[in-house]
């Protein structure tokens, strides 16, 4: 059933929204996919923080204009579906990239971050991409280490003590 003005104005509206906050949008090829198939790479995408949605074509290029992912109008060809990462860069990338594992008929088309457009190549690099606790967590081990390394240092010259003193110790008793 085609859509009427008013619903594909919503629908415009909708993912100018999505594309707006969105980090990085993954397009992918979903021709061959069941309704089975279907629904649960939507699931998979829920519970993974990326909108998934199947939209025209043109309706798409409208909902991109004037934001980061406004490279992507020319490369919008074919039946695809747009993975738009809302939490990370990269977990759209992930999300298209364990699917397609299982089910080869998911063809990757192109990625976009920070407004270019990258080939589908790519998708392996964004979907390294560490997730959001993953890089607080990184950056915390780097900022504690040197706070660390201070704290050895300064207990050192104790502990030197301390066991030449034993040492001392161990060798008047063996004496």
């Amino acid at each position: 059933m085609p859509l009427n003005l008013e619903q594909k104005q919503a629908v415009v509206a909708e993912v100018a929204e999505v594309a707006a906050n969105a980090f990085s949008v993954v397009a992918a090829e979903y021709r061959g996919l069941t309704v089975v198939e279907m629904t649960e790479l939507r699931q998979q995408a829920r519970e993974s923080g990326v909108y998934l949605r199947v939209v025209k074509n043109t309706l798409v290029r409208k909902a991109v204009e004037n934001t980061d992912f406004e490279c992507i109008q020319d490369a919008l060809l074919g039946p695809l579906i747009v993975a738009f990462s809302m939490e990370d860069p990269g977990c759209a990338a992930r999300l298209v990239k364990t699917f397609s594992k299982d089910h080869a008929k998911l063809e990757t088309k192109f990625v976009s971050v920070s407004g270019q457009l990258l080939e589908a190549s790519e998708l392996e690099r964004l979907s390294k991409l560490p997730t959001k606790d993953q890089a607080i967590s990184m950056l915390m081990s780097v900022m504690k280490a040197p706070v660390e390394k201070f704290v050895r240092t300064l207990a050192e010259p104790h502990a030197k003590l301390v066991r030449t003193v034993d040492a001392v110790r161990v060798q008047k008793q063996a004496a």
